[in-house]
Order: C-alpha cells, then sequence, then structure tokens
C-alpha cells in the first residue's frame, strides 16, 4: 500500500481501474478458460466501469519505410496503457519481451501484463 508520501504511479487511476477489473473477472469466471474470453470479459467490465478500451489494437514496426512487423496488442485502456492478457500457469520471460516490444512499437509508457492462471497475477511495466 502507498503511503501518502510516495510519489503516485504513473497512470495508477487507469492501471487501479484495469486491476480492479481484472480481479473481479477473475473471480467471476475463474481459472482455465482461453486468452480470447478473459479479454472480452475485461472489455466489458473496464466500459462498464466507464473506460475507453481499444481491442486488438493493430501494432505495426517499422525499419525505414518498410513495415516488418505486425503486432495486435490484446487492450489499450484511455490511449495510456497497455494490457497484454495470458492464461497461463505462470509467466515466462518471454512475456515480458512481448509486452516490453509492444511498449516500444506503440510508443506508450505502461503496460500492464495480467495473468488468468491458477491464481491470478500480473506485473506492471514502465519504460
Amino acid at each position: 500500500m502507498r503511503s501518502s508520501t510516495d510519489a503516485p504511479f504513473k497512470y495508477g487511476d487507469i492501471t487501479d481501474q484495469i486491476l480492479g477489473a481484472f480481479y473481479k473477472v477473475y473471480n467471476r469466471l475463474g481459472p482455465g478458460l482461453a486468452e480470447k474470453f478473459y479479454q472480452r470479459a475485461l472489455v466489458d467490465e473496464l466500459r462498464h466501469r466507464g473506460c475507453d478500451v481499444s481491442s486488438q489494437q493493430g501494432l505495426s514496426m517499422r525499419y525505414g519505410q518498410a513495415n516488418v512487423a505486425r503486432f495486435r496488442a490484446d487492450l489499450l485502456v484511455e490511449g495510456k496503457v497497455l494490457v497484454e492478457i495470458k492464461a497461463r500457469s505462470r509467466i515466462l520471460k518471454g512475456h515480458w519481451a512481448q509486452l516490453l516490444n509492444y511498449l516500444a512499437v506503440a510508443k506508450i509508457e505502461v503496460g500492464l501484463l495480467l495473468n488468468f492462471g491458477p491464481k491470478p497475477h500480473f506485473k506492471r511495466l514502465v519504460k
């Protein structure tokens, strides 16, 4: 828990909304579903909370004039926080790398990695 002397997290109000929605969805649906079901439920819950949410946000990586890669980020909330959803037994380093790359390509500073695994788990990344 933060004390009143701690600096607030960047976009903490948005990430608090996302995390509240994450735990609500997890508690209602439980573990064991495919990621796309959690994504749909999370979009619905965030919109119910009044958040602006884009699902399957397309991102392109350029090298000079060439488009060298295309990605689809799971969620973009309020145009400021990128959310990657997993439903795995644990988070791997490759999942971190994926989110870090998405943040770089999208030029977004804050990301959340949400895991709907056997136990709900999240990681916050700020670049």
